[in-house]
């Protein structure tokens, strides 16, 4: 059974953390003292009936406040498929939480308030899912039960949403768009003979059907993360490689070069979860013996020899600014792509990325601050083999580390290559 990551963004009172609650409910999800503390709780808070926000708003701060403070992940599972829900929150000062919580979903859910439209936030959501290249996203126009189950709503809504998303979004990526009604549970999981004007999908549908096997069909990617060698007596003196591919595909008998030094071997055997297999695919952690003793070790990355990763040594990017202290120039930071870290500096804020349009200042301010996005140029102490991020995703995107508290400062996404002078001591 194959799993599905999402994530969920909305503005405040949209419905978002209740149609996450109505989703585990209808789907059997909720362990039954799980549901009985709900109801208690619902009773305190004098909500008529079930309340099905209060299964994800975990943090005692946002029930206080009724709303979504932090990025909650919520499991779940059907007869068809797992699912991990990244609930993000929707005001723009926790626009660094949605960055990170949406980086590795295959969906993005966007909620809209029937009643209110496309809001300032609903801009800034669809964006980033757009930046992140998000291959299905699922707009829910929520609360159709509070406009009367209007179709010309609705379609007015859908209208101005793909008008807005056209200019930006990615060639490959699916949109759909539905009418539903979290609180009463109508076109979630079932249909509703409210909207009998709607004959697309419910959204448990739209999950069902996602596609999960896009980054299968990138270019190969393997970053070694260990480097096993038998222990017992009499045992041959083989190297073994683990690591997670997270893209493309890896088979017995695949030529393979190894990053850095381009090193050129094929893969002997491959192991997944102890078993031995023939081929695997992006998302699963493998082990594998390779035909040649060649020098392979921790950050190492397998790829296709015709589709290897460049290395990059200065290069320009989009880059989130997470940490309360700024992004200083003067600042020498961690840079980590996959296990791999070296020293890094940010040489130029070229630009300022506006959230809700996407359009670029320039030029750019002389520091970044928490929540900020950017246009930025780096220098590394030591190359690193990255592919630009709307190329191959998984390994297009990197972090930035605070060296003074080892904090994630930053999060980051690769974009074109520059030449890579010579070594800078950093």
């Amino acid at each position: 059974m194959d799993l599905l990551r999402l994530a969920t963004a909305g503005s405040v009172d949209d419905g978002k953390s209740t149609l996450i609650g109505r989703l585990l409910y209808e789907t059997g999800s909720v362990p039954k003292d799980r549901l009985e503390a709900i109801e208690a709780a619902s009773r305190r808070r004098g909500a008529e009936g079930l309340d099905l926000s209060l299964l994800t708003d975990g943090l005692i701060a946002e029930r206080e406040q009724g709303i979504t403070i932090d990025v909650a992940h919520v499991y779940f599972a059907t007869s068809r498929r797992r699912f991990i829900i990244a609930d993000t929150p929707g005001h723009v000062e926790y626009t660094r939480n949605m960055v990170t919580g949406a980086s590795t979903a295959a969906v993005s859910v966007i909620l809209i308030d029937a009643r209110n439209g496309l809001v300032e936030q609903t801009h800034r959501h669809y964006f980033i899912s757009a930046l992140l290249r998000i291959p299905t996203v699922v707009v829910c126009v929520n609360k159709m039960d509070l406009v009367d189950y209007s179709q010309a709503r609705f379609d007015a809504i859908a209208a101005a949403f793909r008008a807005m998303a056209a200019p930006v979004q990615p060639a490959n990526q699916v949109l759909h768009i539905l009418p539903v009604s979290s609180l009463h549970g109508e076109n979630v999981t079932r249909k509703s003979p409210h909207l009998g004007w709607y004959h697309g999908p419910t959204l448990l549908d739209v999950l069902h059907g996602a596609d999960t096997h896009q980054r299968s069909a990138l270019p190969g990617r393997l970053q070694v993360q260990r480097v096993l060698r038998p222990r017992h007596e009499g045992a041959l003196d083989i190297r073994t490689y683990a690591g997670r591919i997270t893209s493309g595909t890896f088979a017995v008998g695949d030529d393979v070069v190894v990053q850095p030094g381009d090193r050129r071997s094929r893969i002997a055997s491959l192991t997944r979860h102890g078993r031995v297999v023939t081929r695997a695919e992006a998302g699963e952690s493998v082990s594998l013996d390779l035909t040649d003793d060649i020098d392979v070790g921790r950050g190492s990355v397998l790829a296709p020899p015709d589709a290897a990763p460049v290395a990059r040594q200065a290069f320009d990017a989009t880059l989130c600014w997470l940490d309360e202290q700024p992004l200083r120039l003067d600042r020498v930071y961690l840079l980590q792509h996959g296990v791999r870290r070296v020293r890094a500096k940010v040489t130029a804020i070229s630009g300022l990325v506006d959230v809700t349009t996407l359009q670029v200042t320039t030029p750019g301010p002389a520091e970044l601050r928490l929540n900020q996005l950017a246009t930025v140029s780096l220098r590394l102490g030591e190359p690193i083999h990255a592919d630009a991020y709307a190329d191959n995703p998984p390994n297009g995107a990197f972090v930035i580390i605070d060296t003074d508290t080892s904090s994630t400062a930053g999060v980051g996404f690769v974009a074109a290559p520059a030449a890579s002078p010579a070594a800078t001591e950093l």
